[in-house]
């Protein structure tokens, strides 16, 4: 009997809620499988999302520690007869990875490249393996995976054959599907098998076996043969099919391929443990060409012409998404200079076994274009690094479009339709009038154009039940137009929720009906991931935003990149999971760590938005807070107790509030700045941690400290005291207690002697505590190069602070006093519009950031901005200046940072996480580069101390995990008589901790290249 939606939907509500049966299913998890079982509230929120519009609380989480864990968690979900989802990098944008089921996330142990065949071309790999790191560990040999979505740093080889990957290079190698040779694969009830090409006599043999693997393969080659017709007549024949089953794959011309009828399954259907995939070699060389057309129909109509010269991808993008990523520094001067005028480009990438045939086919191509009809304009980009410049704004399209200034927020849903390439041209022109029918443009239009794939993002209302309705009606009215242009629904991202309603416009009810037999066969109880592809939920059900109405709280911060709503930001993650890459950038250090999903961005802000859903003012009890147990439009509320919550600072905790995610991430989540806010009010009127009191006052500490340094040192390092110090305030006792410095530097600057010649341009250099009391020769230094530069400097004559530390533990009512004093010191010479100088990253941070949006709404606001706005780190008052004198030139550096005649320093450049997401380091390299210094500016991510957390009391671990991980063995990598720098306390802290290193400030390193070095008598 066919199971109907309502039924799934009811069966999965029902099986396993139940708190004894919850708990019940709980234990026999956690007794017989070797991993780690979580049914607790914050892992549920973490895992109730994915990239989509949906949200479905799990009923709990399995991380298996192996594969043969995994199955296992099968078994046992079998047994209790509840349905299960397995997961990869949780970054699908059609919901078909959130779902009422257990969920197995197999990316944090299951991630073994397990054997190379590298002559065959052929690699056996476990379902979480990531794929940037698979491709890592292959590319000594020469070797990749084809198939490359733009989510390659977090993706997972399981989760590409779930959803039959994609991505620009299948222009040239082909879908997931086309890399599958053999799946290992576990059925709900319990059959294991090895499946993939299945020859006559290999089909025999198995109906010889008997069993129930016998009775799967009999059913699928009867519902093959009775819809042999149907498959072949009422499948697109085009290149980007991966809407519905692949049925396809058992016809007797593709040698009834299980395997491959599998992938695309979306765990649907059985569990995949382990796969076979066919590799390709790296292209030795590429070259870009870049064709721009007045608009990006035009661009569309194009393709045909371009495909017969075989490019390794062919991408489109228009004007809009180029200004959307200049808006969010996407896109700087370089790329936009690279691009060919236009309004929509064609961008196409052309390998070879070596430089000269790659450039020449791009050449080749260029030349056919320019002699046919509408001939384009066009760039050969031969540099590999504008080139990956150039590319890096089309992988951005997702996040670049989803929150386009002064416009509503954008939405998927509608993003991956695919239409035969020589049609390309006419759907975009379609497509686009019923955008504008609807309401809903401009939107970007960008994608696969060389398979005809269309991504977008479109502003749909999904708050209320209008919007909802008529987000339906537009999505029904584009499957038929997607159809009757013999099109897929989607060409990349899968069916999920959002689409598996509407495949019936698609293939018709009667290939619907083979879906649900295929379904059957594998799946006869409707448990593995129930509601996707067949018998599916409603595509307007489980909309997350939908049940998404808190009271907004009265907040410190302002929060003015998200309409000043609490609600908004945390809310603000779509999901793309770039915060789980393994390297590259800052973000996220405490999930490279600990392989938590709950430790990465995604994870925070899924649960933080959890604990907003929870909170009074949504639909629910009479006390205005969602009852937990009843599910509404988008699920049922997860956390209750909101910022009492528990499991949201237990997430929380392990947040360096390294900012690398203001930068890093695609949305540019701030989870620092939540953070705070969230310390703020879960300890509002309550006792805090130790450390709060010691680290997070500690200006204070060090001002009493600075009228006794070498009586505080000694108190601090005697050894019974130390570990005592240690215990009470809450420190880590394997640190070790930063030493003061016998001289603070505004003491040293109160009593030094007038210089004898100065410049006549002001600028303050800010004390900051850190400089100020442990390391002030690095404020020496700095004196020495400004006033080497021609500027006169002034130091505050009062001990100031900018609020870090009180911000970094949550006290933000106390930072926000520290910060008004600080400001009404220095507003008379803020009005005359004397710059500021920091030179620890973290406070100049604060100015730039912290300060304006934790003091919008203060009386002291407008000073607050002058100094968010005149605030420099050196580096940037030295670039402004020495481009002033005659831009990059070596000659521009002449008086005012040398280096010239000396011989070639080498150095490496740690930056620090919070100079990396608010400031950036390109003034220092230029500053650098221009003193004669040949850096190397590592990208290795947060050396993990990043402020207090690393000295905090249960953070070590952690902390120098991180630190092993990058900084530590960068470090340590450098050559002899490298300069190692870092700016940040933190960075210089950690780098000593573990290294042989003396790490140096920029001050430090150009003091030295001084005539007379830093002291002036060289």
């Amino acid at each position: 009997m066919a199971i109907s939606a309502d039924d799934t939907r009811q069966g999965g509500r029902r099986t396993g809620q139940g708190r004894d049966e919850r708990e019940a299913l709980r234990r026999a998890l956690a007794a017989r499988v070797d991993g780690e079982v979580r049914f607790d509230p914050g892992s549920r929120a973490a895992y109730a999302h994915d990239s989509s519009n949906y949200q479905q609380p799990p009923i709990g989480v399995v991380v298996p520690r192996g594969v043969e864990a995994g199955a296992e968690a099968v078994r046992v979900c079998a047994e209790h007869g509840v349905p299960v989802l397995s997961r990869g990098g949780g970054t699908s944008l059609a919901g078909q990875c959130v779902n009422t089921a257990v969920v197995i996330d197999w990316s944090k142990y299951c991630r073994s490249l397990v054997s190379l065949d590298a002559g065959a071309r052929r690699a056996v790999v476990e379902p979480g393996a990531c794929l940037d790191d698979l491709n890592e560990e292959l590319s000594g040999h020469g070797l990749m995976v084809g198939p490359k979505p733009s989510t390659h740093d977090t993706c997972t080889i399981g989760g590409m054959i779930g959803n039959n990957s994609c991505g620009a290079s299948a222009q040239a190698y082909g879908k997931m599907v086309d890399s599958v040779v053999r799946l290992e694969v576990l059925t709900y009830d319990g059959v294991r098998m090895w499946v993939g090409e299945t020859s006559d006599e290999e089909y025999e043999r198995i109906l010889a076996g008997g069993g129930r693997r016998a009775e799967i393969y009999r059913a699928l080659r009867a519902l093959r043969d009775d819809g042999m017709e149907l498959i072949r007549t009422r499948y697109p024949d085009i290149p980007r099919r991966v809407s519905g089953y692949n049925l396809d794959s058992l016809l007797p011309e593709k040698n009834f391929d299980v395997a491959r009828a599998l992938v695309g399954s979306e765990s649907t259907l059985v569990t995949v443990l382990h796969a076979e995939i066919e590799l390709v070699p790296v292209p030795a060389y590429q070259s870009l060409a870049v064709l721009g057309y007045d608009d990006i129909p035009d661009a569309g109509d194009a393709v045909q012409r371009i495909l017969p010269f075989k490019p390794l991808a062919l991408e489109g993008m228009d004007e809009r998404l180029l200004d959307l990523a200049k808006q969010h520094h996407l896109a700087g001067p370089r790329v936009v200079r690279d691009m060919p005028d236009g309004a929509g480009w064609l961008m196409i990438r052309f390998g070879g076994d070596s430089k000269d045939e790659a450039d020449g086919r791009a050449r080749a191509l260029i030349a056919h274009m320019e002699n046919g009809p509408n001939p384009p304009r066009h760039t050969f980009v031969r540099d590999p690094d504008e080139e990956e410049l150039l590319w890096q704004v089309r992988e951005a399209g997702l996040g670049a479009t989803a929150y386009p200034p002064g416009r509503p927020d954008t939405h998927e849903g509608w993003e991956d339709a695919a239409v035969p390439p020589e049609r390309l041209g006419d759907y975009l022109r379609d497509f686009r009038a019923l955008i504008r029918e609807f309401g809903y443009g401009p939107v970007s239009l960008y994608g696969h154009f060389g398979q005809g794939c269309v991504h977008t993002r479109i502003p749909f209302d999904l708050e209320d039940e209008s919007g909802a309705g008529n987000y339906r009606r537009f999505i029904e009215r584009a499957a038929r137009m997607v159809a009757d242009y013999g099109g897929s629904l989607s060409g990349e991202h899968g069916d999920g929720q959002s689409r598996a309603e509407l495949l019936p416009i698609m293939f018709g009810d009667e290939v619907i009906r083979l879906f649900e037999r295929f379904k059957a066969v594998f799946d006869p109880g409707n448990r593995m991931n129930p509601g996707k592809i067949v018998h599916p939920y409603r595509l307007d059900d489980d909309l997350d935003h939908l049940a998404y109405d808190p009271a907004e709280p009265r907040t410190h911060f302002a929060f003015p990149d998200d309409h000043h709503r609490f609600t908004h930001a945390a809310a603000r993650c779509v999901g793309i999971g770039k915060c789980r890459a393994s390297s590259g950038g800052v973000m996220c250090p405490s999930y490279r760590a600990t392989g938590e999903e709950e430790h990465s961005t995604r994870g925070r802000a899924r649960i933080l938005m959890e604990m907003m859903r929870g909170m009074p003012g949504g639909e629910g009890r009479g006390d205005g807070v969602p009852d937990p147990s009843v599910p509404g439009p988008g699920g049922a509320a997860v956390i209750t107790d909101g910022w009492r919550s528990k499991d949201v600072h237990d997430a929380l905790d392990l947040c360096l509030a390294c900012k690398g995610c203001r930068s890093d991430c695609p949305v540019n989540v701030d989870m620092a700045t939540y953070k705070a806010e969230f310390l703020a009010h879960h300890y509002k009127g309550r006792v805090r941690p130790a450390a709060h009191y010691t680290m997070g006052w500690l200006p204070l500490w060090a001002r009493l400290a600075a009228f006794a340094p070498g009586a505080a040192n000694t108190a601090l390092h005697l050894p019974g005291l130390s570990g005592a110090a240690k215990r009470i305030g809450g420190i880590a006792p394997q640190r070790d207690i930063p030493e003061f410095a016998p001289e603070r530097f505004t003491d040293w600057f109160k009593r030094r002697p007038a210089p004898e010649r100065t410049g006549d341009r002001r600028v303050v250099l800010w004390p900051d505590t850190f400089t100020n009391n442990f390391h002030p020769r690095i404020g020496r230094a700095a004196v020495r190069v400004l006033e080497a530069s021609g500027y006169r400097v002034e130091v505050p004559p009062v001990a100031l602070c900018c609020g870090l530390t009180w911000i970094s533990t949550g006290q933000l009512g106390t930072a926000a006093r520290v910060l008004r004093r600080t400001v009404r010191a220095l507003a008379p010479r803020l009005r005359e519009g004397v710059p500021v100088i920091g030179l620890e990253p973290s406070c100049t941070a604060v100015f730039r950031a912290d300060a304006p949006e934790l003091m919008e709404r203060d009386a002291a606001a407008d000073d607050v901005k002058r100094l968010r706005d005149q605030t420099r780190t050196l580096a940037e008052l030295l670039d402004e200046r020495q481009q002033e004198a005659g831009g990059a030139s070596p000659l521009a550096a002449h008086d005012t940072v040398a280096g010239l005649g000396t011989p070639k320093v080498r150095a490496i450049a740690q930056p620090h996480c919070h100079q990396h997401a608010v400031m950036g380091f390109g003034a220092d390299e230029r500053v650098l580069s221009r003193a004669g210094v040949d850096v190397e500016t590592l990208d290795v991510g947060c050396c993990g101390l990043a402020g207090d957390f690393g000295f905090e009391h249960g953070h070590y671990e952690d902390s120098t995990k991180i630190a092993e991980q990058g900084v530590w063995p960068a470090v340590e990598a450098a050559g002899p008589g490298t300069a190692v720098l870092a700016d940040g306390f933190s960075c210089r802290t950690q780098i000593e901790a573990g290294t042989s290193a003396r790490p140096r400030h920029l001050a430090e390193l150009l003091a030295d290249l001084l005539p007379g070095g830093a002291d002036g008598r060289r």
